[in-house]
């Protein structure tokens, strides 16, 4: 749970102790560092491979009531590649979102 969903590790102590497991957030944090590359890696692979055709989407954005930049890369199927928050227009990170 840690690795698929933005949770914490108390988060996920949490939610296994809804489940009736009871651990604690160390626990949680030993397994994240003993078994967490080789899983992070699975749910990488199991991930659907993007479609070669995309597009880049450029939008602002107000975020603290500061005006953004918000670059997105989003495949064909509407599957988001890669985001870029910035306070300016940069071509050089901009360029650098499309090459990766």
């Amino acid at each position: 749970m840690y690795f698929r969903f933005p949770l914490s590790y108390r988060d996920v102590e949490d939610l296994l102790a809804e489940r009736g497991i009871d651990v604690s957030y160390e626990t949680v944090r030993r397994w994240a560092l003993k078994f967490g590359r080789v899983y992070a890696g699975k749910l990488r692979k199991a991930r659907p491979k993007p479609d070669v055709r995309w597009h880049l989407d450029e939008m602002f954005v107000s975020i603290n009531g500061k005006r953004m930049y918000l670059w997105r890369a989003v495949d064909c199927e509407g599957e988001v590649l890669d985001v870029l928050v910035q306070s300016r227009r940069n071509k050089r990170a901009a360029l650098k979102l499309m090459r990766k």
